[in-house]
């Protein structure tokens, strides 16, 4: 169960239009369930009072008394005498086989094929490497040349950086998982962003923190333009949790959102900053994704740079990787913090890797300089996958909804029916695997979504489609299990 509570305010707005063929119970309770089954009220949510919500939305109190009823009959909602109605899903989780299988398309993997200088680097780096032999090869912080070009990048996109304030990690997941092994105790509370990425959700737990949920949503009417309102995060509601459960760190996806692809405006950035300022808490900005933008109109400055006066005392650690940009088999990750941040993380590094490989830096320090250049490169290859993925969706799915995303790697597609877990399952037996909504929930939520990435060929798009197509005509017409995600494979 999560600490979090909504005002009949808050619901009122999650609510929308919903009073179609009048205000009836049923209206209200259909309506609030689908909020539940997309993620919108989190699991584990208290629901407002059943005089507050009916005051808010003009109804009589018999009107909400009987769609919490019919919620709770359907196990959508418990209530406890003393703790009102907490949000809940019905049911037992679905565990799915976990083997791939030979033959495979596998779209859990929102990943790039490698950039097309990797291989030259490759060799250059190979013919550099003869001067590091001689010493023991342990390299915990980062090869000095290698800092010092990823502290050049952040100075560039204009937030001044030395060498001493980034550390060099093996990918972006061993900085979460440091990032949180180090800065949080057992008990702490983190504000975390549903749905999000898979295996920060694992980490933060490892860590014996309490996750506290922060809603992103893609706006249902019209395509989603950065800069515009709303950009997918509620900053009134953000502050109300940082006012609320107090955490000691927030983990956000700031740019290109995975799974959603939403970015969160500069007006909201400098919200989340005060408020993590007024409570104390670090501010985890996750930008492995920042750069690959394909069409949005201009950059957007790292999350620091949009502290004012009133949020100035907002600690802000940033998280990058080569994986995303350059390769995923190329395992560097960087975290760029305060100098007494990053000491902190450099002191308890050793406790499980001694150090990060040196042949994999000296190829990302080859890259560094041509990065603009691969990011043309990139941008090119990601407009193809969404323009594939949006043109085979029109054609084999009319009712889904996509949203269009300004970069990123993934779109969240909108299904219309809560069966992604039925359809995820039923892809497998059609030689598809792909991540089901559910999969970026902290409590089985997202049944009407699937994340679809944008990073395959055209070939590769039009198998996946007509294996989805074969199992759609099942998932339609099966129930909505939800999955243990513990049971499921990794997914990037």
């Amino acid at each position: 169960m999560t600490d979090a509570q909504l005002t009949a305010r808050s619901l009122e707005l999650l609510l929308g239009t919903w009073r179609t063929g009048g205000a009836g119970y049923q209206a209200l309770a259909d309506r609030i369930r689908l909020l539940v089954l997309d993620g919108r009220i989190p699991i584990g949510t208290r629901l407002p009072a059943e005089r507050d919500l009916a005051g808010r939305l003009e109804l009589s109190r018999t009107t909400v008394a009987s769609a919490y009823r019919q919620l709770r009959e359907g196990g959508f909602i418990d209530s406890v005498r003393g703790s009102g109605s907490i949000a809940r899903l019905p049911g037992k989780a679905l565990t799915l086989p976990t083997a791939g299988g030979e033959g495979m398309l596998d779209f859990t993997k929102a990943s790039l094929p490698a950039a097309s200088p990797l291989a030259a680097a490759a060799r250059a780096a190979a013919d550099e490497l003869p001067r590091f032999l001689s010493k023991p090869g342990y390299d915990p912080v980062g090869l000095p040349h290698l800092r010092e070009a990823i502290a050049a990048r952040y100075t560039l996109r204009g937030l001044p950086t030395t060498p001493d304030q980034i550390l060099v990690t093996v990918g972006a997941q061993q900085a979460i998982a440091l990032i949180a092994r180090t800065f949080l105790s057992r008990g702490d509370r983190v504000a975390i962003e549903v749905p999000t990425y898979v295996h920060a959700i694992e980490a933060i737990r490892l860590a014996g923190a309490r996750l506290v949920p922060l809603t992103v949503t893609v706006p249902e009417e019209g395509p989603h333009r950065i800069g515009d309102e709303p950009d997918g995060w509620d900053a009134e509601a953000i502050e109300q949790t940082f006012r609320r459960a107090n955490p000691a760190l927030a983990y956000l996806i700031p740019d290109f959102h995975n799974p959603t692809g939403a970015s969160m405006s500069p007006q909201t950035r400098e919200r989340v900053l005060a408020a993590a300022a007024a409570h104390g808490a670090i501010v985890v900005a996750d930008e492995t994704t920042a750069e690959l933008d394909i069409d949005r109109p201009g950059e957007y400055l790292p999350m620091p740079r949009y502290a004012d006066a009133a949020s100035a005392g907002a600690p802000v650690i940033l998280i990058g990787s080569a994986s995303k940009l350059l390769w995923g088999g190329l395992r560097i990750g960087w975290i760029r913090a305060a100098r007494s941040h990053i000491q902190r993380l450099i002191a308890a590094k050793p406790a499980t890797d001694l150090g990060t490989p040196v042949l994999e830096q000296l190829v990302v320090a080859q890259l560094v300089p041509q990065l603009d250049a691969i990011k043309e490169e990139r941008r090119e290859q990601l407009r193809q996958g969404r323009e594939s993925v949006h043109r085979l969706v029109g054609e084999w799915f009319p009712e889904w909804s996509v949203p269009v995303a300004h970069g990123g790697l993934t779109a969240w597609v909108g299904l219309g029916a809560p069966v992604s877990s039925a359809l995820a399952l039923a892809a497998r037996s059609h030689g598809l695997l792909i991540a089901a909504g559910p999969r970026f929930g902290i409590d089985g939520a997202f049944e009407r979504f699937v994340r679809i990435p944008i990073t395959y060929s055209a070939e590769e798009y039009e198998r996946a489609f007509t294996a989805l197509s074969g199992a759609w005509a099942v998932a339609a017409s099966e129930p909505a299990p939800y999955f243990d995600a513990g049971s499921l494979p990794s997914v990037v």
